[in-house]
C-alpha cells in the first residue's frame, strides 16, 4: 500500500480559496497512491483561532467540493485533514473528511479532544462524541486528530472497532515536537498498528509548526519522516504486517482493563 502525507504550510498571505486550489493540485499529483492524507485545519491554520468563525463552512461546503473532486480526479482514498465546520445550529466543530476514490464522502469525524484548555479551540468549538473507522480494501483506518494523540483510550477504542492503521492529521507546534514523535511511536507500539501522522509546516498565527510528518510501523519503527518544511512524504507499507505482529506478539489479548477488552 502506498500513502502520501502532504505537509503544507499555512501562510497568512495566502487566501483560503487559493490554498484550496493549491492543495487540490497537490492531491491530484498523488495519482497512483492508495491513500493521501492532509493536515488539520489547513484552510485556516490550527492556531488561527480568530479566523475559525469567519472561515467555518457547512460539511458539504467549498472545501468538501474541492476535495471530493480532487480525490476523484486522482483516484485515491483521501483523508482531507480537517476543516472548521459550522452546523445548522451555529456550533463549530473541528471536522475531518474522508473521501473514496470516486469522490464520495465516506466518513466525517468531529475531533473529540479540543486543545486550548480555557481558550482557543477548547472554548470555540464543540466536542465530537463518536469514534470513526473507515474500511479500505487493504486496511481499516482509525481516525483521530492532533491533540487526540495524547489520549490512548481513544486509540484503544479504535482498535476494538477494527482499526489497523491510525491516521492523525495535526497542526502540532514546534516547541512540543519531541512529544509528537514519541506519542506517534507509542500509539503504534501499544496498539500494534501503523500510524500515519500528518502535520503542517510554517507558522500559524505566530506559532511555529513542528512539521516532521511521520509513518510508524506496528513495532514502533519509523518508516519515513518529513523535515520541517513543506513536503510530500510518500511511503510504501504492508498492512498485512499488523496481523502478523499481533499474532507473533499477542499483547492485546492480555488486556485486563476496559469494558471492551478481550479476555483469554
Amino acid at each position: 500500500m502506498r500513502a502520501s502525507l502532504i505537509q503544507i504550510a499555512v501562510s497568512e498571505g495566502e487566501s483560503v480559496e487559493s490554498r484550496r486550489r493549491r492543495v487540490a493540485s497537490l492531491v491530484r499529483d498523488q495519482a497512483g497512491a492508495d491513500l493521501v492524507v492532509l493536515p488539520e485545519l489547513w484552510t485556516t491554520g490550527a492556531f488561527a483561532y480568530e479566523g475559525f468563525a469567519d472561515e467555518a463552512e457547512p460539511l458539504e461546503g467549498p472545501t468538501y467540493e474541492a476535495m471530493a473532486k480532487a480525490a476523484s480526479d486522482a483516484g485515491v482514498w483521501l483523508h482531507a485533514g480537517s476543516i472548521p465546520e459550522r452546523t445548522a445550529d451555529g456550533t463549530l466543530y473541528n471536522t475531518s473528511l474522508v473521501f473514496s476514490p470516486s469522490g464520495d464522502l465516506i466518513a466525517a469525524y468531529r475531533k473529540i479532544h479540543r486543545f486550548g484548555f480555557d481558550k482557543g479551540e477548547a472554548v470555540l468549538m464543540g466536542a465530537g462524541r463518536d469514534l470513526v473507522t473507515v474500511r479500505l480494501p487493504e486496511t481499516t483506518l482509525g481516525v483521530a486528530t492532533c491533540y487526540d494523540l495524547r489520549f490512548p483510550e481513544l486509540f484503544r477504542g479504535l482498535v476494538d472497532a477494527g482499526a489497523e492503521t491510525l491516521v492523525i492529521p495535526a497542526g502540532w507546534p514546534e516547541r512540543r515536537r519531541a512529544h509528537w514523535t514519541l506519542l506517534a511511536q507509542a500509539r503504534a507500539v501499544e496498539n500494534q498498528a501503523f500510524v500515519l501522522a500528518c502535520g503542517t509546516a510554517g507558522t500559524h498565527a505566530g506559532v511555529p509548526q513542528a512539521g516532521h510528518s511521520i509513518v510508524v510501523d506496528p513495532w514502533g519503527e519509523v518508516l519515513a519522516e518529513a523535515g520541517a518544511d513543506e513536503e510530500v512524504l510518500t511511503v510504501g507499507f504492508d498492512p498485512a504486517k499488523v496481523a502478523v505482529t499481533r499474532d507473533q506478539f499477542p499483547a492485546l489479548k492480555d488486556r485486563m482493563l476496559g469494558l471492551d477488552a478481550p479476555r483469554r
